[in-house]
C-alpha cells in the first residue's frame, strides 16, 4: 500500500514539473496568431534617374534624367522627439498576425527625395511665360538642350516632407533560429521575412519653378509598389530589431508644383531603402 502511495506521489510531482516546463516554453514560444506588432525606424534611400514633365499654363517641358538623392538626417534624437518626429527619414508600421507565418500591416514610409542641384541636364519642351515673370529670362523652345540648375532661377524640386509612401503589405515569417544552431530559442529567435506593398504617394513638394510661390500642402500624387526581405530578431517575444532591404516602384502624375492648380508635374521611378526598426509585438 505504501508503495502505491509513494508511486502516485511521485508520478503526481512528475506531471506537475512537467506541466511547469511546459508553461516556462509556452511563455515565449507562443503562437503569434491574433498578436498586433507596432514598429518604428529609420532610412536611407537611393532613386534611378527620372524623366520629369512640367505642365502650366505658359510652359510645358521636360527635363530628361533628372538625378536626386535622399536627406539622412544621421543618428540623432529626432527620431524619438515627437515633436521632430518627421524631420529625418522614418519607417512606421502597424500590424497583425493573422497567422503564425503571416501578417498584414499599415504603414508610412516617409522617405526624403532632392533633386540634385548641381546638374546639368537635357530639357525638352517649350516656355513662354509673360515678360514680366520673373521665369521669363528661360523662354524659349528646347529640343534636349543642356541646362544647369545650380543657380535654382530655372527650378528647384524635392519631396523632403516628405516623399510620403503610405501603403498596406502582407508579409510572410519564418523562425530560422534552429537552423542557425541557437542554444536557447526561447527568449531569442531569429526570423526572416519578405513581403509585398501597395500604396499611395501623398508628398508634401517643395518646388520652386521658374520664380513662381510653391505649393505647400500634402497632396495625394500617385502610387507605388514594393517588395521586402529582411531579418528580424525577437526577444522574449515581446521585443524586436529588424533589419529590411526594400525595393519598389513610384508613379506620380499628379504632383503640385506651385499654386495655381494649372500647374503640375509627373514622374515614375524606383527606389531602394535601408531600413532599421525597433518595435514591439502584444495582444489586445
Amino acid at each position: 500500500m505504501k508503495t502505491k502511495v509513494l508511486f502516485f506521489v511521485l508520478f503526481g510531482f512528475s506531471l506537475s514539473t512537467f506541466a511547469q516546463e511546459e508553461i516556462k516554453v509556452e511563455k515565449y514560444t507562443a503562437h503569434n496568431k491574433g498578436k498586433f506588432f507596432v514598429s518604428w525606424g529609420g532610412n536611407r534611400e537611393s532613386y534611378t534617374d527620372s524623366d520629369v514633365t512640367f505642365k502650366g499654363k505658359d510652359y510645358n517641358f521636360t527635363v530628361d534624367n533628372m538625378t536626386a538623392h535622399d536627406k539622412p538626417k544621421g543618428w540623432h534624437l529626432d527620431y524619438i522627439n515627437p515633436v521632430k518626429m518627421t524631420i529625418p527619414q522614418t519607417n512606421f508600421r502597424l500590424g497583425y498576425y493573422i497567422s503564425d507565418n503571416y501578417s498584414v500591416t499599415i504603414g508610412v514610409d516617409h522617405m526624403k527625395y532632392v533633386m540634385t542641384q548641381d546638374q546639368t541636364a537635357n530639357v525638352s519642351g517649350a516656355i513662354n511665360l509673360p515678360i514680366t515673370d520673373a521665369g521669363s529670362i528661360h523662354n524659349r523652345i528646347y529640343n534636349n538642350t543642356p541646362v544647369n540648375f545650380t543657380d535654382e532661377t530655372f527650378l528647384k524640386y524635392e519631396h523632403t516632407d516628405g516623399l510620403n509612401y503610405v501603403h498596406t503589405e502582407i508579409s510572410r515569417h519564418d523562425d530560422i533560429s534552429k537552423f542557425l544552431g541557437l542554444p536557447n530559442i526561447d527568449k531569442v529567435q531569429i526570423n526572416f521575412t519578405e513581403g509585398l506593398g501597395l500604396g499611395l504617394l501623398y508628398p508634401k513638394t517643395n518646388t520652386t519653378l521658374l520664380g513662381k510661390d510653391r505649393h505647400d500642402d500634402f497632396h495625394i500624387s500617385g502610387f507605388g509598389a514594393s517588395a521586402k526581405a529582411g531579418l528580424n530578431i525577437t526577444f522574449f517575444k515581446y521585443f524586436y530589431i529588424q533589419g529590411e532591404l526594400k525595393g519598389g516602384y513610384i508613379n506620380m502624375q499628379d504632383i503640385r508644383t506651385t499654386q495655381s492648380k494649372e500647374d503640375s508635374a509627373s514622374q515614375d521611378f524606383f527606389f531602394f531603402q535601408r531600413i532599421i526598426a525597433v518595435g514591439g509585438i502584444f495582444r489586445i
